[in-house]
């Protein structure tokens, strides 16, 4: 095997296990969220710990890339650019596995299903949150500049819902004031999910630099 086909083969086995850990932060979202729904604390309980597991993913990651600088070398740009990129696109994945278990640990506390029953926004921003992360992490692993453009434009709706959860609770609050604390806690789950939707961006803009050197249109490499 050649330097260049030994080097496409290590990128191919990175993109695989980016893959891998982009579903395990798609999955921790969505369990939350049924966790909250059900008021499953032992759910919740099992997402805090499945956060190790991609923790650990994001060390791997990190010593394959290093791995690849090392003993590869890439002198070209571009394959500076998918070494380096990825670094950062997996730091971003490992943000978002935290915040899913920063979800978990308020529903291990809260009354979850009246929340998640009352304040309608929030199933819909989980949802958009969690489609973001997962058309990111593909458009990166595919090289897809063009499908971050546009996933980096469905923000805008998580920010959208983001305000409408607010507009809920000021409601809730309204009509209920001995709820305080359930309405704290669910602007904390919005807040945790606009996050979210915050680091989907990143690893679009970081999709888009992977292809062209830029970031935010100013040329970098």
């Amino acid at each position: 095997m050649t330097a260049r086909a030994g080097f496409q083969h290590e990128i191919a086995a990175l993109n695989e296990e980016l893959a891998t850990m982009g579903t395990m932060i798609e999955e921790a979202i969505e369990r939350c969220f049924q966790a909250m729904e059900q008021e499953d604390k032992d759910g919740a309980q099992e997402i805090i710990r499945g956060d190790r597991r991609i923790n650990d993913m994001e060390k791997a990651i990190e010593a394959h890339c290093l791995s690849l600088m090392l003993k590869q070398q890439p002198v070209v740009a571009g394959d500076l650019r998918i070494v380096s990129t990825a670094l950062k696109v997996v730091t971003d994945m490992e943000r978002i596995g935290d915040h899913a278990a920063d979800i978990a640990e308020l529903v291990l506390r809260m009354d979850s299903a009246r929340i998640y029953e009352e304040i309608k926004a929030i199933p819909q921003m989980a949802e958009a949150a969690k489609n973001m992360v997962h058309d990111a992490v593909h458009a990166f692993i595919n090289c897809d500049v063009e499908a971050a453009k546009q996933n980096m434009k469905k923000d805008d709706v998580v920010d959208e819902l983001f305000n409408r959860v607010k507009e809920e609770i000021v409601k809730q609050l309204k009509s209920d004031t001995g709820h305080i604390d359930g309405c704290i806690d669910a602007i904390m789950v919005a807040k945790y999910l606009e996050r979210i939707g915050d680091h989907a961006v990143n690893i679009c803009e970081w999709t888009e630099f992977h292809e062209t050197g830029e970031l935010n249109h100013i040329r970098l490499v």
